[in-house]
């Protein structure tokens, strides 16, 4: 309604005798206008299509530093060029497309960010700051993710709390608790909407690993269907970590964007589905596999092992649950079996 009122204003402005009055686009306010900045990224790739879905095609607007050369057909929902780094460019694809929601998704991956530590302050911090100040300006509802990597050291490390003192020990998890405080301080200072959740590792069939701690878990989906099934794990055996598939992934963001904001009780929520190790993840997918056949696995930790062992292996979201009806529906079994099907059947699609 905001929004919808500064259109009106804006229309009953005086101008100048005998100069033309501007035709303008009416805008339907009853539906958000929606900006997904790191659009071709792994959840943001996905989400475009289920909120275009719902909110039509014209709704939904991809943002990337790159074109979707790759994506032929997120072509059909409308881009623009949106470098998070350039506030202009921000205000210009919130301006030019009457933008209503902003889901800022363009960050640098945990593992990435430790190589690259200046990288991941441009896009992870003065890229959040942008996006803040565009949505200030311009009256948006904003999403923006955060991360298990938040915790660090000094969380209940089998299941941390919605609330608790978080010491993180990366570059992406330092940047994601600034996200958080941030959005913070944007809503009880200026009013800006702010909602967060804080993600486990996400698996999805439809994209590659990205240069994050968890995506272990994805790259090993991809060696089943390799001619020797054999996989060298990054992590220890026994290192768990939370985890959800991309559909509740999905259905859990779209949940808090839509939730009436008199329900919540927090900017920003845990996020759970399940926990489980690489050798849990192994033997569940070989239990699926003929058994002449199996997927043949090795450990040979790195740096990423450190990183993942200062994280929790599980999150208390029952205040998610409360406040706003998140439910997860997919345990490791009912993953894996959705997993080695479609990556099995895009593997043959390749292969034909």
């Amino acid at each position: 309604m905001l929004r919808a009122t500064r259109a009106l204003t804006s229309l009953r402005c005086t101008r100048p005798l005998g100069q033309k009055l501007l035709k303008r686009t009416i805008i339907d306010y009853t539906k958000p206008r929606v900006l997904i900045t790191g659009g071709l990224g792994q959840i943001g790739f996905e989400l475009c299509f289920l909120l275009r879905s719902k909110f039509g095609n014209d709704n939904v607007v991809l943002s990337d530093i790159k074109a979707p050369h790759d994506h032929s057909h997120a072509q059909s929902v409308p881009f623009c060029y949106v470098d998070v780094c350039d506030i202009g460019s921000i205000s210009k694809a919130v301006v030019e497309n009457n933008i209503t929601w902003i889901i800022h998704l363009s960050a640098i991956l945990s593992a990435v960010g430790e190589q690259n530590i200046k990288w991941a302050q441009d896009i992870n911090i003065r890229g959040v700051e942008n996006i803040f100040e565009v949505a200030r300006k311009n009256r948006c509802r904003i999403f923006a993710p955060s991360s298990i990597a938040a915790f660090g050291q000094g969380v209940d490390q089998k299941v941390a709390p919605n609330e608790c003192s978080m010491r993180p020990s990366t570059i992406y998890g330092v940047s994601k608790l600034y996200l958080e405080l941030l959005g913070e301080y944007y809503y009880t200072r200026y009013g800006v909407d702010f909602r967060s959740i804080r993600f486990p590792g996400i698996l999805s069939w439809k994209s590659p690993p990205g240069g994050g701690t968890t995506d272990y878990a994805i790259d090993i989906f991809h060696k089943v269907y390799t001619p020797n099934r054999e996989f060298t794990c990054f992590l220890d055996q026994d290192v768990a970590l939370p985890m959800m598939y991309m559909p509740d992934c999905l259905r859990g963001l779209v949940g808090l964007l839509e939730a009436d904001n008199k329900y919540l009780t927090s900017r920003t929520y845990n996020m759970a589905a399940m926990s489980f190790t690489p050798a849990q993840l192994a033997a569940e997918i070989n239990s699926q596999l003929p058994p002449s056949n199996p997927l043949k696995i090795s450990y040979i930790p790195d740096f990423r092992n450190n990183i993942a062992l200062s994280w929790p292996s599980g999150m208390d979201d029952s205040l998610a649950r409360k406040d706003w009806g998140w439910k997860h529906q997919y345990d490791l079994k009912a993953m894996v079996t959705d997993m080695l099907t479609n990556i099995g059947e895009m593997n043959n699609k390749a292969s034909a």
